[in-house]
């Protein structure tokens, strides 16, 4: 027998998922609902249907994705809550103004907006040299970044610190695979520990407050730190799903470096996702 897919499971069985994922007993959730355990309980096997405003209040106690909020108010027989557009659709012009003034205004560093699976969206121009010597396999859309980081035949070689990049970077996506349980990431994760592992000492030192991303240039040895930006409030899937990558110079000739580096790359700019990068 196939495995079901998660919108045709019963909502009482994904709400009992989402709160073992979030490690919350009954007696938990329900003090936080405002609800009786008994009523709960009843929810979940399915011996009661959560009303449509008790799902809003359970899936928002959880902290579930809206993307999987839909799912189990379909499961429930209702209406899905939140609409759902692809970036390019006209709905959502005022977004991708706001994501490409972000992008732009954080040159000349690199910054980049990706989806829940990590497939890049949107770039700004100061992410070009980075993409030097990369396979052209890995630069065809849909482009994934975890992947363009530490394939081999990626950006992985040049990276100084690969050790400690790519243990920061699987820590953080296992992370999203145990929180949100997404079969996606899980594959990619899966892909990403098969690649062949460094040599170098992975331990992140103690008293570093950020990993660094330390890359080999023509210009010499690049230091970056990177933060990531979410949108505070979205009603809307795909917006809540994006977030934006943005790299910081971490030290005086790196940012020299990338003020003075000419920030045009014409054959590897072609290459980035049409209409999704930052003019």
């Amino acid at each position: 027998m196939s495995t079901p897919v998660p919108s045709q499971r019963p909502v009482g069985e994904q709400l009992r998922q989402w709160r073992r994922r979030r490690m919350l007993s009954q007696e938990d959730l329900a003090g936080l609902a405002g609800i009786s355990s008994r009523h709960l309980s009843f929810m979940e096997t399915g011996r009661s249907l959560p009303s449509r405003a008790m799902l809003l209040r359970l899936t928002d106690r959880l902290d579930v994705p809206l993307r999987e909020r839909n799912r189990m108010f379909t499961a429930a027989g209702y209406a899905a809550v939140y609409g759902e557009r692809a970036l390019e659709e006209s709905g959502l012009e005022a977004a991708r103004r706001t994501i490409d003034l972000l992008l732009r205004g954080h040159e000349p560093y690199p910054a980049l907006a990706v989806d829940r699976h990590w497939q890049l969206q949107a770039a700004n121009r100061a992410l070009v040299p980075f993409l030097r010597g990369v396979a052209p396999a890995l630069l065809e859309p849909p482009i994934n970044v975890l992947r363009l980081s530490l394939h081999p035949e990626g950006v992985a070689p040049r990276i100084v610190n690969l050790g400690q990049w790519r243990a920061h970077l699987v820590h953080r996506l296992r992370g999203q695979v145990e929180t949100s349980g997404d079969e996606v990431l899980g594959e990619l994760l899966r892909e990403l520990l098969a690649y062949p592992a460094p040599e170098h000492d992975d331990t992140p030192d103690p008293a570093a407050i950020a990993v660094p991303l330390r890359l080999r240039s023509e210009a010499g040895e690049l230091a970056f730190l990177s933060t990531t930006t979410v949108f505070g409030t979205p009603v809307e899937v795909t917006l809540s799903e994006l977030a934006i990558e943005s790299f910081f110079p971490a030290d005086q000739k790196t940012a020299k470096v990338m003020q003075a580096m000419s920030l045009v790359g014409k054959v590897l700019r072609r290459r980035l996702p049409p209409l999704r990068r930052a003019p």
